[in-house]
């Protein structure tokens, strides 16, 4: 992997699939906002979680490859790159809201995170989280069949064939499925018996079904709400997050979890800063690293210690600029990070910039894309509105050469390595990007009280609007916070609102 070329053609980027799109002037529910998304390993499947408590899974369709007729092909001086497509496999509600007793408090069924785990035997494993409660679901897809004749053989007499469908009816009946359909491992026991008795079945193939079903549920280990869970290279263990703490589970052992990170201090009048991201080692399955409030990324090893915040080695931008303002230590929070797969950089966002870091050079920054600078005038105003709150994700290219984020008004914005800040591929999350975004209200952000306190101060929200009217030549409303980046290929999976967009170059 090159993080270094100094000169790369510019990529091309195009609009590929829409899920869920609204029409205009149709009203945004809350429920269906998507609030995570994920490629697993292979970039075979694409994991969508929203605010309701669903998961929504979708497979990646191979039908892309009949555009071409074996004609056309021949006539091609190469094969074509077809980039993925994506078709809807299923979905399930993985979380329900909740109250604690104890704490008189509401537990939101919202999914802050999902995550894929290793798949044997064909099914899909897949970690999801709401503030409190991670669970691991198992997904089978299996072919869906239908008899559409079943024939007597001429030569069987009506006596016995009458008998012969009576136990051909007792039979299989335990692996029938509703209105004649039934799965394929059904259809190798009506064969048999079909045959011993004189009959021949026509099967059709009429699609898929996909079951998924809870494996473990990984609960009451935070005191806080969680905000990030990684799985491990070694395919057994995964992390979870808060706010000040990061435990330790094992996929097999959902009663008992190690806490490896802790940086809660004696007195809360202490704290100075929060856990807002960890992410796992992408090839060492005992390194990790986690990100603060203060735009500090740890990066840690678990060799060395079981409480592993005591020795880790702190990457920092010493670079401040000189004069600090009131919002100084906000905008400096990371709100998350990524790991290249070369993993020796790191990609960070905080509220202004996009950062990449060398894990050798813990001084500062081997880059910083501007995002966010026209708004640095604006910061009261932002933080009246809470929007500096907002917490957007970044990913990078398989390959570690392009990085990608989101910002307001729902724009995508795309960077190459070696091209500097001024060359990015910007467009709008949107199907017809020329198209007028629509306007809605979105849901203001929350403050936790620890967020609060890290930063040394609250103050009371005001209820002054603050929209894409003003001179921020930015709709605030509409914000693209969530995206992820296919393994292999160059497409971009964003969310906007309750639709997904997906880009390819």
């Amino acid at each position: 992997m090159s993080l270094h070329s100094s000169s790369r053609a510019p990529i091309d980027w195009r609009f590929s699939q829409v899920f869920g799109e609204r029409a205009p002037g149709e009203e945004l529910q809350d429920a269906d906002i998507i609030s995570a998304i994920e490629f697993d390993k292979r970039g075979d499947h694409l994991a969508v979680g929203d605010r309701s408590g669903r998961v929504v899974i979708f497979k990646r369709s191979y039908a892309s490859n009949e555009l071409y007729s074996q004609s056309q092909l021949e006539q091609l001086d190469s094969t074509p790159t077809l980039h993925p497509e994506y078709r809807y496999m299923t979905e399930f509600q993985s979380h329900e809201p909740e109250f604690d007793y104890l704490r008189s408090l509401e537990i939101e069924e919202k999914i802050n995170s999902v995550r894929w785990c290793a798949a044997p035997n064909g099914a899909l494993f897949i970690l999801s989280t709401n503030d409190k409660t991670i669970k691991l679901w198992k997904v089978k897809e299996r072919k869906l069949k239908k008899v559409n004749a079943l024939c007597p053989d001429p030569h069987v007499s009506s006596e016995n064939a009458l008998l012969a469908e009576r136990s051909f009816v007792s039979e299989t009946e335990e692996t029938s499925i509703t209105n004649g359909y039934q799965a394929e491992s059904g259809e190798k026991v009506a064969n048999q018996s079909l045959s011993s008795q004189g009959y021949s079945l026509e099967i059709a193939n009429i699609g898929y079904d996909a079951r998924s079903s809870c494996q473990r549920t990984y609960a009451h280990a935070h005191d806080f709400n969680i905000h990030s869970i990684s799985t491990n290279s070694d395919g057994e263990t995964f992390i979870s997050a808060d706010d000040l703490r990061i435990n330790l589970w094992n996929l097999q052992i959902s009663n008992q979890c190690f806490n490896i990170v802790d940086i809660k201090p004696a007195n809360m009048e202490d704290l100075t800063e929060v856990i807002t991201s960890a992410e796992f080692h992408p090839v060492h399955c005992n390194m990790l690293a986690y990100s603060s409030s203060r735009g500090f990324i740890y990066l840690v090893d678990m060799r060395q210690s079981a409480l592993c915040d005591h020795n880790a080695r702190i990457l920092q931008d010493d670079d401040s600029h000189g004069f600090k303002s009131f919002f100084t230590e906000i905008i400096a929070s990371i709100s998350d990070i990524k790991f290249a797969a070369d993993g020796l950089h790191i990609l960070s966002r905080d509220y202004l910039s996009l950062k990449l870091w060398d894990l050798r050079n813990e001084s500062k920054p081997i880059k910083v894309y501007k995002i966010h600078e026209h708004l640095r005038a604006k910061l009261p105003e932002l933080y009246n509105n809470d929007a500096i709150f907002d917490k957007f994700d970044c990913c990078v290219s398989g390959d570690g050469s392009h990085f990608a984020t989101g910002s307001y008004s729902n724009l995508l914005r795309v960077f190459s390595d070696g091209s500097g800040s001024k060359e990015v591929f910007t467009i709008e999350a949107s199907k017809n990007p020329n198209r007028k975004s629509l306007l809605t209200a979105a849901p203001r952000a929350r403050r936790t009280s620890l967020s609060n306190l890290a930063r040394g101060f609250y103050r009371q929200v005001h209820e002054n609007s603050f929209s894409g009217s003003n001179d921020t030549s930015c709709d605030l409303s509409s914000k693209l916070l969530h995206l992820a980046w296919h393994p292999t290929a160059n497409m971009i999976a964003c969310a906007a609102g309750n639709s997904l967009f997906m880009y390819y170059a």
